[in-house]
C-alpha cells in the first residue's frame, strides 16, 4: 500500500521522447505517413488520441476507404492508390472478407507495431506546443488519460494529419476554415451561404436481426424524425452503416469545438430513426431487429484547411493542371454536401467529377509559415471547393506516403520542408516516390541507378492475340451501350470481326473514340462512327473503322444501345484489355452521363465504366467477343 502525504505541489509524470519524425494524428494518413518514413530509416513517434488507429476507418466511426476510383463510378478505372495503403486495403480484402471493423483495427495496429522504428503512443492527445523562433516546432506536450502521463515530444520535423489540425493550429500555422467567395480562387462551384460554407459530421449504426421478436422504446431525447427530419421516408429497415452517410449535421456550426453538441443531435436523429423503423407501423420486417451499434464519435468531413506555399483549387481539378512539383493524384469527385445536412430539403450531395485523375503539388503539403511542419490529410492546402475532391481516406493516405519520403530527404539534404521544392530537390524526391511505387500523372521514372534498366530482358513466350476463344460464349442484350477497351499502336486502327445476333432487321452502330486528355481513360473523342446494318439471326460482322492512330494509346469501340441486338461476351480474359459500359452508378452521381450546369466551368461527359463481377453471373462481367485481323 502506498501512502503519500505531498508537501510540495504534485506534478503528473513526464516521458521525454526524441524521434526524428514526429506525426500527430493516427488515421489512414498517420498510419500510411508514420510506416513509410520508418521504413525510410526514420524514428517515428505516432501520437493518436482515440485507443485504435484508423480514424474514420477505424472501429469507431466504420467508414469505407474511398479514393480516385469512386466506387469505380467514373473514368478512373485504374487510379488505384499504392504504397502502403494499397498493402492495407490488400491485407484487408485477404484477412478481412467480411468487413469486420474490428479486424481492420486489428490489421492496422499489427503493420505499426511489426515497425521497429515506430513508436505508438494511443490514448494520447496533444495540448501544448513549443516554438523556437515562432516559425518552428521545437517540441509538443501531450496527455494519456490512460496511464496518467505527459509526454514531452520533440523532433527537427513534425507532421500534422490530426484531421482538426490541433498541432499546426496550436503552432501558429496559417488556415482557413469554411468556404471562399467564387471570386477568390475564381470557382464557380462555390456554395452561397443558403447551401452553407462547412460539411457536416455523420453519425453511422448497425441492424442486426436476431430471428425473433424485438421490442424498443425510444429514449427522451430521440427525435420525431417524421416531423423534423424533411428526408424521413428514404430511411429504411434494409439500410445501416456506410449507406447512411447522408444522416449529417454540423456545417453551420464550429465543426472543431462544437463536435459533442453535434454528436448529440446526430444521437438524437438515429434514436429517432430506430424508434420511427421499429414502432410506426411501416416496416414490420424490422420487427426481429435489434439495433446492433450506434457510433459513439461522429465521423468529420471538414474542419481546418491550412495553407501551404499553393492553394489547390477547381481548376486544378477540373482542368486537370499540370504542376513541376506533382506528387501524388486525387480522382473522387468535388463532393459538396448542404451545412444542413439531414436537416435540409436539398439533395443531400452535389458530386461534380473530372474527366479524369488531378495532380497534387507538393507544396500543398507543408505549412507556409510554420517551417518544419509537414501536413497529411483532409487538412491539406486546398480550398473548400477542391477539398470536396481531396478529403477522402485513400486519396489523403497517399498524399500522406509523400511527405514521409519527402521528410526522409530533408535529412538526407538538411533540408527544411519548403527547401526540397525552392532548391532543386524535387526531381530527387519524385524520383524515389516512383521507386517505391507512387504514381505520378504525367511523370515517368528516369532512374539511371536501376540496373533493371540496362538489362536485356527476353520473354520465354508471349501471346499473339488474334481474337477471343471461339469456344464458350453468351449472347447478351445491348440494352445498355458497351465499349471494347483496346490498347493500340499508331497506325491503321485493326479490323475487328464480332458476332452480334440480331432479333429484326437493325442497324448496329458503332463509334471509335479516344481520351482528349492523354492518360484519362474518359471517351470523349469521335474518331469515326460506323451504321452496320445487320439481318435477323446470328452473323459475323467487320467492323473497319479505317482511321489512322496518331499515337500510342486506349481506343473505345463503342456500341450503342440497341434493345434489338445481342452481343457475344467471352469467358476468357485478356490482360490490358476491359469491357466498359455507359450505364449508371447512383452512388457517385452517375447517370451515364454528367451534364454540367450553365457556368459551372465543370465538363459535360460519359462515364463508361467497368461492372463489378459477381461470382453467380460471371458472364455479365466478360469480355465483347472481338477478333482483331492478321
Amino acid at each position: 500500500m502506498i501512502y503519500d502525504e505531498a508537501l510540495e505541489k504534485r506534478a503528473l509524470r513526464t516521458e521525454v521522447i526524441r524521434a526524428d519524425f514526429a506525426i500527430v494524428g493516427g488515421g489512414m494518413s498517420g498510419v500510411c505517413a508514420a510506416i513509410t518514413a520508418a521504413r525510410q530509416g526514420l524514428k517515428i513517434v505516432l501520437v493518436q488520441d482515440r485507443p485504435v488507429l484508423g480514424g474514420n476507418a477505424s472501429s469507431e466511426v466504420r467508414l469505407w476507404i474511398l479514393g480516385a476510383t469512386s466506387h469505380m463510378g467514373n473514368n478512373n478505372r485504374w487510379a488505384r492508390e499504392g504504397g502502403v495503403i494499397d498493402e492495407i486495403l490488400v491485407e484487408n480484402t485477404y484477412h478481412n472478407p467480411e468487413g469486420n471493423p474490428v479486424i481492420l483495427d486489428m490489421i492496422l495496429l499489427d503493420k505499426v507495431v511489426k515497425e521497429s522504428n515506430i513508436t505508438l503512443l494511443l490514448n494520447t492527445a496533444v495540448y501544448e506546443v513549443v516554438n523556437t523562433t515562432g516559425d518552428k516546432i521545437e517540441s509538443a506536450k501531450a496527455f494519456c488519460s490512460q496511464n496518467s502521463t505527459e509526454y514531452l515530444i520533440s523532433a527537427p520535423l513534425f507532421c500534422d494529419a490530426s484531421g482538426d489540425g490541433i498541432l499546426g493550429f496550436l503552432s501558429g500555422a496559417a488556415f482557413r476554415m469554411g468556404a471562399e467567395s467564387s471570386e477568390e480562387f475564381n470557382e464557380p462551384m462555390a456554395p452561397d451561404l443558403s447551401y452553407g460554407e462547412l460539411l457536416g459530421h455523420s453519425l453511422y449504426f448497425y441492424t442486426k436481426d436476431t430471428g425473433k421478436p424485438v421490442n424498443f422504446s425510444a429514449p427522451s431525447f430521440a427525435k420525431n424524425v417524421q416531423k423534423e427530419v424533411p428526408r424521413y421516408k428514404s430511411f429504411n429497415a434494409k439500410e445501416h452503416g456506410c449507406k447512411l452517410w447522408w444522416v449529417e449535421y454540423g456545417g453551420r456550426l464550429d465543426t472543431v469545438h462544437d463536435t459533442e453538441k453535434i454528436k448529440w443531435e446526430l444521437w438524437k436523429v438515429i434514436y429517432g430513426v430506430w424508434d420511427y423503423i421499429k414502432n410506426s407501423g411501416n416496416f414490420p420486417e424490422a420487427e426481429t431487429y435489434t439495433l446492433e451499434w450506434v457510433g459513439m464519435i461522429p465521423g468529420k468531413r471538414e474542419s481546418r484547411r491550412f495553407e501551404g506555399d499553393y492553394i489547390l483549387s477547381q481548376s486544378d481539378l477540373i482542368e486537370q493542371k499540370a504542376h513541376k512539383d506533382a506528387v501524388a493524384y486525387g480522382g473522387w469527385s468535388i463532393d459538396l454536401h448542404p451545412a444542413d445536412g439531414v436537416f435540409s430539403d436539398r439533395s443531400p450531395c452535389n458530386q461534380w467529377h473530372s474527366k479524369g485523375v488531378f495532380q497534387i503539388p507538393y507544396r500543398c503539403l507543408y505549412s507556409r509559415n510554420i517551417k518544419n511542419l509537414f501536413l497529411a490529410g483532409r487538412i491539406i492546402s486546398v480550398s473548400h471547393v477542391a477539398f470536396g475532391a481531396t478529403r477522402v481516406m485513400a486519396t489523403c493516405g497517399y498524399s500522406a506516403q509523400v511527405v514521409a519520403i519527402a521528410a526522409a530527404l530533408c535529412y538526407k539534404y538538411h533540408q527544411l520542408p519548403a527547401g526540397l521544392n525552392n532548391d532543386g530537390y524535387m526531381p530527387a524526391l519524385q524520383k524515389q516516390l516512383m521507386r517505391t511505387g507512387q504514381f505520378i500523372p504525367g511523370f515517368h521514372l528516369m532512374d539511371t541507378e536501376d540496373l533493371v534498366q540496362k538489362c536485356d530482358l527476353k520473354a520465354s513466350s508471349c501471346l499473339h492475340f488474334r481474337g477471343f476463344d471461339k469456344n464458350g460464349y453468351i449472347l447478351k442484350t445491348l440494352g445498355v451501350s458497351a465499349a471494347q477497351m483496346l490498347p493500340v499502336l499508331p497506325g491503321k486502327m485493326p479490323v475487328s470481326k464480332l458476332l452480334v445476333h440480331a432479333f429484326e432487321k437493325t442497324i448496329l452502330a458503332v463509334e471509335l473514340r479516344s481520351s482528349s486528355h492523354y492518360g484519362s481513360f474518359t471517351p470523349d473523342v469521335l474518331l469515326r462512327t460506323l451504321e452496320i446494318s445487320v439481318d435477323p439471326g446470328a452473323h459475323y460482322i467487320d467492323v473497319d473503322f479505317d482511321v489512322e492512330i496518331q499515337k500510342e494509346q486506349y481506343v473505345f469501340i463503342c456500341f450503342l444501345a440497341n434493345e434489338q441486338l445481342q452481343l457475344a461476351y467471352s469467358f476468357q480474359r485478356i490482360t490490358g484489355m476491359l469491357s466498359v459500359f455507359n450505364g449508371t452508378n447512383k452512388a457517385v452521381s452517375n447517370n451515364g452521363k454528367q451534364l454540367a450546369p450553365e457556368g459551372s466551368a465543370v465538363d459535360s461527359f460519359e462515364f463508361w465504366c467497368p461492372q463489378r463481377r459477381r461470382k453467380d453471373i460471371t458472364w455479365l462481367y466478360s469480355w465483347i467477343r472481338l477478333f482483331l485481323s492478321e
